[in-house]
């Protein structure tokens, strides 16, 4: 059973016989407080032992060393544990921190764990199943009768089973008109569809993975934009109290500059409160059960100004939109359905076969005899005639479905080309004219305001409108990152990051 860090020390502390000094009382706290930061966050007892055994050796040759130690040596043994224990915990934090994940490993992950597309993919295996069913024959029908047996004798003579008939007998429905390949056909028209319709579903998720993605890397832009200005205004703080103390500025002026603070901070909070508002819906989405403070994401917070123009767009959407694949396929399997209707109001013969043993016939010789017939059914007053009307109209009615999904898709992909676009010409003069302007002016004003070139109003209202250009442009790469991820779902696939 391991000791405790603090039973460890009180019993060096017991052990001194001489009183401990003050240095050596200082080396003492330090370790104990550097255990218990570390038994917080590292559970294992047999490794804190370790620690805790390397701590009293150390003390031990403080102790030792005492007389011949000099002076300022204590206080570099005091460094010298302390780096050794907290260095330790910070490599066992470092191991047991997750990499903060990628865009790629994010939607690998999305894609092995989510439940909704798991449950999704199992309605392909469904169809493909059906598919096995639609193409199977029909089945051989087999049965035996009994005939010719006497019930009551006749002029005296009674026997009954003299004249017993046993006839065995198979017969099989032929299925005329292609009925089965037909059947097979729209099966497997299910299936793509049910593919077309999983890809769809994938994709609508898939925008929803990249929005929560976005939003958390915007959540991170926004709060180390917070920390900078939290910073900065720190050290214009810090100037400015040298500049009262050395009465150059007002108590009033001072004051006002310290309770702008409180805006940095609350600027600093909620941009915390958001990031982990969106890392807990993106490791929703991911299925993750990582503690919250491990789970980070990295990628490129950035815009770029290349954009293809909207005709490509147009051409790879018609080609890769799984909603619009699965209308054509809908038309496709409407037909197919009005072959099968027309095929079914054909006629399918039953051919049958069997044997008979002792018959009844006018031949006396005909002991074991064999017969066959066809059966034929009359489609005089059924030939199917609604089917085929109803499933003739489900194929007009898929091809103008088809027509409004391609019309849908244009729609879609012209909206986003356009807000996309007009978020890059937002984008561009921020980068190239406001930002520096809002730095250049913050800056001058600070350093006039400084030397009492301007008023306090202006110094401050100068930070303020840095700080919204900067936040605004922001923003303006997140809209811009997340009107690409509204192109990516309207052309159906990835084609800007």
């Amino acid at each position: 059973m391991s000791w405790s860090a603090n039973n460890i020390i009180l019993g060096l502390i017991a052990r001194q016989e001489k009183p401990l000094g003050c240095k050596t009382c200082a080396i003492v706290q330090k370790i104990s407080v550097c255990i218990a930061l570390i038994r917080k966050t590292w559970p294992d007892e047999r490794k804190i032992t370790r620690l805790e055994a390397f701590a009293r050796v150390k003390l031990r040759m403080s102790d030792e060393a005492a007389p011949s130690r000099p002076p300022g040596a204590a206080m570099l043994l005091s460094k010298s544990i302390g780096k050794t224990i907290i260095a330790a915990a910070l490599l066992r934090t470092a191991a047991h921190a997750q990499a903060a994940l990628t865009w790629e490993q994010v939607k690998e992950k999305f894609e092995a764990a989510n439940p909704t597309l798991k449950a999704a993919q199992s309605s392909i295996d469904e169809s493909r199943a059906g598919e096995v069913t639609a193409y199977l024959r029909p089945n051989p029908d087999f049965g035996f009768s009994v005939d010719g047996t006497q019930l009551t004798p006749y002029r005296g003579v009674y026997r009954p089973f003299a004249g017993t008939e046993f006839t065995p007998n198979v017969s099989y429905l032929h299925e005329r008109a292609h009925k089965r390949e037909l059947r097979r056909d729209a099966a497997k028209e299910s299936t793509a569809i049910s593919e077309s319709t999983y890809s769809d579903q994938e994709r609508t998720l898939l925008f929803n993975l990249r929005s929560a993605f976005v939003q958390t890397l915007q959540a991170k832009a926004v709060l180390e934009n917070a920390q900078q200005n939290l910073a900065y205004w720190d050290r214009e703080l810090d100037v400015n109290r040298a500049r009262f103390k050395a009465g150059d500025l007002a108590q009033a002026d001072l004051e006002r500059l310290e309770l702008q603070r409180a805006q940095f901070v609350s600027d600093y909070q909620n941009a915390l409160v958001n990031l982990r508002t969106s890392k807990i819906q993106l490791r929703m989405l991911l299925n993750e059960t990582t503690p919250l403070e491990q789970f980070d994401v990295r990628g490129p917070y950035e815009f770029s100004e290349k954009l293809a123009p909207l005709d490509e767009f147009h051409n790879i959407a018609l080609e890769t939109r799984p909603d619009l694949k699965a209308a054509m396929q809908n038309v496709d399997l409407a037909k197919v359905n009005h072959q099968l209707a027309v095929a079914n109001g054909s006629t399918d013969p039953t051919f049958s076969l069997w044997w008979s043993h002792n018959p009844s016939f006018n031949n006396p010789f005909d002991y074991n005899t064999v017969g066959g017939s066809v059966s034929i059914p009359l489609r005089i007053f059924d030939r199917n005639q609604g089917e085929k009307a109803r499933t003739q109209i489900d194929v007009g009615k898929n091809e103008q479905l088809r027509d409004a999904a391609q019309a849908q898709v244009f729609s879609d992909v012209d909206s986003a080309y356009v807000t996309l676009e007009s978020t890059l010409n937002l984008l561009r003069p921020y980068r190239d004219t406001y930002l520096a302007l809002a730095i250049s002016q913050r800056d001058k004003l600070a350093f006039s305001y400084q030397h009492g070139g301007a008023s306090l109003l202006d110094y401050l209202d100068a930070e303020k409108s840095y700080r919204d250009t900067r936040l605004a442009y922001l923003n303006l790469i997140g809209s811009y990152l997340s009107a690409a991820a509204q192109l990516n779902l309207a052309v159906g696939r990835e084609v800007l990051q």
